[in-house]
């Protein structure tokens, strides 16, 4: 058992020297930042919205910011600043829910390819790239359009969507290590195939998981905006930074603070989600060190 204490203790060091270097990354930590202001947005959105979002007020139609409406209010009279701060919850819901559906279906099933390999690998990774050769935003319109307009459907066709990502880089990891010498001792032991996919394996290929985990947040809330701008996501009056702008498109020269502040918002969720993505590839992913 001494043999084998070393190699294993040895990807574990490595993962806890590495979480250390992402807290202290400069780009995790302003990527962090602004992902967790726009999370604690989302939370207490009923506490910190100023009105109503759904609430008109026709006296108010396409009013420029003020004191009363920093952000100004849209074409019925909605503050578009509360729309905004409701909006988040639907663009963050979509992006955590849509990625947690892609790995709890994409993670399974590339370990099960990578690690027995022969005909199920063969199998998982054919479907794997006839959906990969598919466009993702195109995928996931076409399965939102199946299942109908919805927040609830529009993650799920997202997170479905982007499953064949995390099928192909959960593989290719399990292939890279399934014969190291730490797994290779453990087999010897007599250890079943599950105990070693779930105690052995599976921890070493969290990493590269998590990186594109949460640079596939990013892309999800971007697939998220564009279905809700195409009326197949959050429906009306239920706040939504892309149907936010679909509506402002129609008045771009007399309003345009109605498209400025969703589409800033989306810009700066996803720069967040972006910047923490990199700072964790930096310091997480294996490839990376020797830079």
């Amino acid at each position: 058992m001494s043999d084998t204490a070393a190699p294993l203790a040895a990807p574990r060091a490595a993962r806890k020297s590495g979480i250390r270097r992402a807290l202290s990354h400069p780009s995790t930590i302003i990527g962090g930042t602004l992902v967790l202001f726009f999370c604690l947005v989302a939370i207490f959105a009923p506490l910190i919205a100023p009105f109503d979002p759904t609430a008109s007020n026709w006296g108010l139609v396409r009013q420029a910011p003020s004191a009363a409406h920093w952000f100004g209010t849209d074409d019925l009279g909605r503050d578009v600043l509360s729309r905004v701060i409701y909006g988040a919850r639907a663009s963050l819901a979509a992006g955590i829910i849509a990625v947690a559906i892609a790995i709890a279906l994409g993670v399974p099933l590339g370990l099960i390819a990578g690690y027995f390999g022969g005909i199920v690998d063969m199998v998982i990774s054919r479907i794997t790239d006839a959906l990969l050769a598919v466009p993702f935003l195109v995928l996931a319109i076409a399965l939102a359009a199946f299942l109908g307009a919805s927040l609830q459907n529009a993650m799920i066709a997202i997170g479905v969507s982007a499953t064949p990502i995390f099928i192909r880089l959960t593989r290719g990891q399990v292939l890279s290590i399934r014969n190291e010498d730490y797994v290779t001792a453990v087999r010897a032991l007599g250890v079943r195939d599950r105990h070693i996919i779930m105690s052995h394996i599976l921890p070493n290929v969290l990493a590269p998981i998590v990186v594109q985990g949460t640079i596939t947040m990013a892309v999800a809330v971007l697939a998220e905006a564009s279905l809700a701008f195409l009326g197949l996501g959050q429906r009306p009056p239920a706040p939504s930074w892309g149907s936010m702008l679909d509506i402002s498109r129609q008045f771009l020269t007399e309003a345009p603070w109605m498209s400025v502040w969703p589409g800033v918002a989306i810009i700066a969720v996803v720069l967040g989600f972006n910047l923490l993505g990199d700072g964790l590839n930096d310091t997480l992913t294996p490839q990376q060190d020797g830079d």
